[in-house]
C-alpha cells in the first residue's frame, strides 16, 4: 500500500475502529541514512496509538540499526517509539523483488533468518510481525519454511498473502494456503488476499483458522471498511455504506489531511489517485471524474465537489469490483542467480543484471 497508508489516510480508516494501522512501506536503508522522503513515510500522527511500522530491507545490519532506531533510539532522539514493526517479504513490485527484496528474499532462507532475528533480537519487547507471500511462483514456494523460521526465532505473527509474486494481484486468492500455514505454526497467522466487504473476512476465518485478516486493497476509496468489519467479528448488524454526501465529506477531509501532511502541490498530486476508487460505485460522470483527477488547488476540488448530488446511494453492484492493482501474472524479474543457489546464502549477489524467472 505504498503511496497510500500514509498519515492521512490512516486517521480516515482509525475512526472505524477495529485493528492495527501499518504504515507504508518505509526502506530500512533510508531511515538509517536519514533520507527525507523515508522519514516522511514513517512519521505518525499526534494521536496514533498503536504505533505500527512496515518495513523493507534486504540486509541484517540496516534492520538492525533502523529497528534500533525506531525503538531505543526513537525516544533518545525525542521521537515517540513505534509499537510494532511488520517486516514486507510480500512486495511483488520488480524494483523491489530485482534486488532481492520483498517476495524474493525468502528464498534465500539463511538471509532471511538474519534479518527476522536481527529485527527481533533489537526491537526487544516491541513486537515484530513478517508479511509474506505463497512463494515467487508455483516452482518457488518459499513460504512454509519462512514461516516456521520467522516463528523459531520469535515473531509475534505472520501474515501470508495467499498468491505468489508472479501471481501479482491477478487470479483468485488461494486460501488453502493460509490454512496450512495455520497449521504449520503455532504463532497467529493472518489471511490477506480477496477481502472487499466484512463476510469474506468472516469466511476466510472459517475457511483457514486464520487468527485475523489483513486488509490491503479492500480498503481504498472506503476507510468505512474497518467499520463494517469490526461489527462483523463483534457479531453485530453490518452498517450501510455512505451515500455520496458523506463520501464527498470524505473526500474534502482526505485533501484537508493530505495537504496538512505534504503541503497543497505534493499533497493534491498524491490525493488525486484516490477520487477514483471513493467514487466507484457512484454515477457522477465521466467529466466529473476526469475533473477531480486532476485538482491542483483545494478551491477547485471543492468547485467540482459541489455540483454533487449528495442524496446518491452507493450501488452494491460494485462493491466486490477491484480497486488498486490489477496486475495480471507476469514473470518476476530476480537477481543474477538469486534461484541457482537454492535456499541458502545470506549475501545477495550482485543486482546489476536482472534476470526473469518463472513461468
Amino acid at each position: 500500500m505504498a503511496g497510500v497508508t500514509n498519515v492521512a489516510f490512516r486517521t480516515l480508516c482509525r475512526r472505524s475502529g477495529g485493528g492495527l494501522y501499518v504504515s507504508e512501506m518505509v526502506g530500512a536503508r533510508g531511515l538509517v541514512e536519514g533520507n527525507a522522503t523515508s522519514t516522511l513515510k514513517a512519521a505518525f500522527g499526534p494521536h496514533e496509538d498503536p504505533r505500527s511500522i512496515q518495513l523493507y530491507t534486504v540486509e541484517a545490519r540496516e534492520t538492525r540499526a533502523a529497528v534500533h532506531l525506531l525503538t531505543g533510539g526513537a525516544a533518545a532522539a525525542g521521537r515517540h517509539p513505534v509499537d510494532h514493526i511488520d517486516l514486507n517479504f510480500g512486495c511483488p513490485a520488480p524494483k523491489v523483488t530485482r534486488h532481492g527484496g520483498g517476495a524474493a528474499l525468502p528464498w534465500r532462507t539463511d538471509l532471511f533468518a538474519d534479518i527476522v532475528a536481527a529485527a527481533v533480537d533489537a526491537a526487544g519487547d516491541v513486537p515484530v510481525t513478517v508479511k509474506l507471500r505463497i512463494g515467487i511462483d508455483d516452482s518457488h514456494h518459499t513460504y512454509l519454511a519462512a514461516g516456521r523460521i520467522a516463528a523459531d526465532l520469535g515473531v509475534a505473527g505472520v501474515a501470508l498473502h495467499a498468491r505468489t509474486a508472479q501471481q501479482r494481484y491477478g487470479p483468485p486468492a488461494a486460501w488453502e494456503h493460509i490454512a496450512a500455514l495455520v497449521d504449520a505454526l503455532e504463532v497467529p497467522v493472518l489471511g490477506n488476499g480477496d477481502i472487499w466487504e466484512a463476510r469474506d473476512a468472516l469466511r476466510m476465518q472459517a475457511e483457514t483458522g486464520c487468527a485475523g485478516v489483513v486488509i490491503g486493497r479492500g480498503c481504498l476509496g472506503r476507510p468505512w471498511l474497518f467499520g463494517e468489519l469490526h461489527a462483523a467479528f463483534a457479531g453485530e448488524p453490518i452498517p450501510s455504506a455512505p451515500d455520496l454526501g458523506a463520501v464527498v465529506a470524505l473526500l474534502r477531509e482526505h485533501a484537508a489531511l493530505l495537504t496538512a501532511h505534504l503541503g497543497e502541490d505534493t499533497g493534491l498530486r498524491e490525493f488525486r489517485k484516490h477520487t477514483g476508487w471513493y467514487l466507484q460505485g457512484f454515477p457522477v460522470g465521466r467529466e466529473v471524474r476526469r475533473a477531480l483527477n486532476q485538482v491542483s488547488t483545494r478551491a477547485e476540488l471543492d468547485h467540482h465537489l459541489a455540483g454533487l448530488d449528495p442524496r446518491l446511494p452507493f450501488d452494491e453492484g460494485v462493491r466486490r469490483q477491484p480497486r488498486g492493482h490489477t496486475t495480471r501474472p507476469k514473470h518476476v524479474q530476480l537477481p543474477t542467480g538469486w534461484l541457482d543457489r537454492g535456499h541458502h546464502g545470506s549475501t545477495p549477489p550482485p543486482t546489476t543484471h536482472p534476470v526473469v524467472s518463472g513461468g
